[in-house]
């Protein structure tokens, strides 16, 4: 059984190589006409990496605000289906679930999901959530103050660091045939939802399918 300790020690390093991004996103937002105050806000507050990108994308493009305030809403909309994941693996009262919801991330959650244990469920969510919200505002910080002198962000790298990160933690996962299934079935919903549906759907109506058929194919339900 995994220790305690190296559920912390993976979780940081998750941590570590997530919130990192957050420079990207600092200095992207200032240069699409943010304020180092709205950037800052927008980390604290919405806290989710692809929602944050899809908005001030769509502000960089010369995109209404709206716009980009619905279409983060969509893709941020993905972690109710976290949420209702980790709820019976944390068992949490009522204020605690208020107070944990925002470190409710895709991180978090793959990092959480899959543990044995209550504790380590725990460890896993909270050590990995807190140190990417941690970090993740720090380097947004940073980035935003910086702007335009450090260049193009994916001239360091960084662009790939969030993606990394998510294929290792999708990785282990795959491993059943049950787990294959059902990625397999998510993406090619995502993917052939993307020239028929506006941004964000995509990914809502595959995680959502990737749900459904996992939840339809839980053990003892053949019968």
């Amino acid at each position: 059984m995994t220790s305690d300790r190296s559920v912390i020690v993976d979780s940081l390093g998750v941590g570590l190589a997530t919130g990192a991004y957050g420079v990207s996103f600092g200095a992207i937002s200032t240069s699409s006409g943010l304020s180092v105050l709205q950037t800052c806000l927008i980390s604290l507050l919405v806290f989710t990496g692809a929602s944050q990108f899809a908005f001030v994308g769509i502000i960089a493009s010369g995109g209404n605000p709206l716009t980009g305030s619905l279409t983060a809403i969509l893709l941020g909309s993905r972690n109710l289906f976290y949420g209702v994941s980790m709820a019976p693996k944390l068992e949490l009262t009522p204020a605690q679930r208020l107070a944990t919801a925002h470190f409710v991330i895709d991180e978090s959650t793959a990092m959480g999901v899959t543990r044995p244990t209550r504790r380590q469920a725990r460890l896993g969510f909270y050590w990995t959530g807190i140190s990417i919200f941690v970090l993740w505002n720090l380097s947004t910080a940073a980035g935003a103050w910086a702007g335009n002198a450090i260049g193009d962000p994916r001239t360091y790298g960084l662009d790939a660091a969030v993606g990394a990160a998510f294929l290792g933690l999708l990785w282990p996962r795959l491993a059943s045939a049950k787990g294959r299934l059902v990625a397999l079935v998510g993406a090619a919903v995502a993917l052939g939802l993307v020239p028929l549906t506006s941004a964000g759907m995509p990914i809502i109506l595959g995680g959502g399918a990737a749900v459904l058929l996992g939840l339809l194919w839980r053990p003892g339900r053949a019968s």
